[in-house]
């Protein structure tokens, strides 16, 4: 385990070089923040909109989805690795001696992490300071906080290990591209991505529970006791 360790260690130490892109990420994040707040905004005075979830928890489910997007986003990969894969080069990697599935696990986890540390924490604080409706609204206490960055970092290695399917369907196809549209656009929806589950249809939402992907986004973004309770009963 020390390899794995050190790759990730290194690759760590890389991506917290890139600050100036991770500026550029945090303006992007703030656009597309404020575009899909205003989008429900309209939605809810419309009265479309689902009275189970306000929106003033809405609009902090979407500030803290953007604050951890590159935990929760499948579509963010290892770009150095899907090129090797489709013109052969990845014969090279297959013999040296170490486990190919642990070395490029290390690696993406890495990326995503370093990603985060960069980014998250300007995002939580601008929106914590923002005006209403548009402000992130503090956790309920110590406890709900906790519980939340700890399946916050479960489902980093879900996330991870669901994202590794695209470099062995990569190996199948032999398309770098093919692979990441469908595996990324199909577990966006799934997740909760392009609509919060809370607002999804009933029975969708069940059969949603039975698949990870809500797990690897939707569940601690939501999380409160109540919806952890509502969860353990529906699976008895």
């Amino acid at each position: 385990m020390k390899t794995y360790f050190a790759v990730f260690r290194m690759r760590l130490i890389v991506g917290m070089q890139y600050r100036a892109a991770a500026w550029a990420g945090i303006l992007t994040q703030f656009f597309w923040g404020f575009m899909y707040i205003m989008i429900y905004m309209a939605f809810y005075a419309s009265g479309g909109a689902k009275s189970s979830m306000p929106l003033s928890q809405l609009v902090s489910y979407i500030w803290l989805q953007q604050a951890f997007l590159n935990i929760i986003m499948m579509w963010l990969q290892d770009d150095d690795l899907l090129p090797i894969i489709a013109n052969g080069h990845v014969a090279y990697e297959l013999c040296r001696p170490y486990n190919l599935f642990k070395f490029w696990y290390a690696r993406l986890l890495a990326t995503r992490v370093s990603n985060t540390i960069l980014r998250c924490l300007p995002v939580l604080l601008i929106a914590s300071l923002l005006p209403t409706p548009y402000h992130l609204e503090l956790p309920a206490g110590i406890d709900a906080c906790a519980l939340f960055l700890l399946s916050l970092c479960l489902s980093l290695f879900l996330v991870t290990a669901i994202s590794m399917f695209i470099y062995i369907l990569t190996f199948v196809t032999l398309s770098p591209v093919g692979p990441k549209v469908i595996v990324a656009l199909t577990a966006e929806f799934l997740q909760g991505s392009m609509i919060p589950i809370p607002l999804m249809p009933t029975w969708l939402q069940q059969i949603l529970n039975f698949l990870p992907f809500r797990y690897s986004a939707d569940f601690h973004l939501e999380f409160t006791p109540e919806t952890l309770q509502g969860q353990m009963r529906y699976f008895k």
